[in-house]
C-alpha cells in the first residue's frame, strides 16, 4: 500500500475515499425509497411523516459526509461528472426554438401565479388535477433544455450578485 504524495492525491478518482463518498452519495437519495415501502407496508400517516421528516434531516447530514469523506477534489470531480450529464447543451438556439422555449418557460410559471386568483374568482374553474401540476413542472424543466445552455447560463446568472451583461453593440435602440 502507497502512501499518497499530496492531499489531492488521497482524494482523486478512484481511491477508497472517492468511491465511499459516492457509496454515501448515492445512499443519501436510495434511503428516499424506504418512503414508499413504509406506505405500501400500511404505516400511519404520521409515522410516514415522520419518517419523511427524518429522512430529510438525514440526507442532509449524509450529503455533507459524502462530501467530507470525498474531499474537495473528489467533490469537484463528482459535480463536474454530474453537471456534464444533467446540463443541456450549450448551442446557440433558432428564433424559433426560442420562442417555443419561452412559452414553455412562462406559461407554468404564469399558471402558477395566477392560480389562486382565479380560485377565489371562479371557483371551480380550474381543474385540481395532480396531472395537470406535473405537466406544467415537467414543462418548466424541459423548457431548460428546449432554450439551450446559453440560457442555463444566463439564468444561473441571476443567482450570481456579480454577474453583469455585455453589450455586443448590434442590438438595442438607434441615436
Amino acid at each position: 500500500m502507497t502512501i499518497p504524495d499530496t492531499p489531492a492525491e488521497a482524494h482523486a478518482p478512484g481511491t477508497w475515499r472517492f468511491r465511499a463518498g459516492i457509496g454515501v452519495f448515492v445512499l443519501a437519495y436510495a434511503v428516499w425509497g424506504l418512503v414508499p415501502i413504509a406506505a405500501f407496508a400500511g404505516v400511519s400517516a404520521t409515522g410516514i411523516a415522520t419518517l419523511t421528516g427524518g429522512i430529510v434531516v438525514v440526507n442532509k447530514i449524509m450529503l455533507l459526509a459524502s462530501i467530507a469523506v470525498m474531499g474537495k477534489p473528489g467533490f469537484e470531480r463528482l459535480k463536474a461528472l454530474l453537471l456534464r450529464r444533467l446540463s443541456p447543451p450549450g448551442d446557440t438556439v433558432g428564433p424559433a426554438r426560442h420562442a417555443i422555449g419561452l412559452v414553455m418557460f412562462c406559461l407554468p410559471l404564469a399558471s402558477a401565479m395566477f392560480e389562486p386568483y382565479v380560485d377565489a374568482i371562479w371557483p371551480g374553474l380550474r381543474p385540481k388535477m395532480w396531472e395537470a401540476q406535473l405537466v406544467g413542472d415537467l414543462m418548466l424543466v424541459a423548457s431548460f433544455f428546449v432554450l439551450g445552455g446559453d440560457f442555463w447560463n444566463k439564468f444561473r446568472a441571476l443567482f450570481t450578485r456579480t454577474a453583469g451583461t455585455l453589450d455586443d453593440g448590434g442590438s438595442g435602440s438607434r441615436a
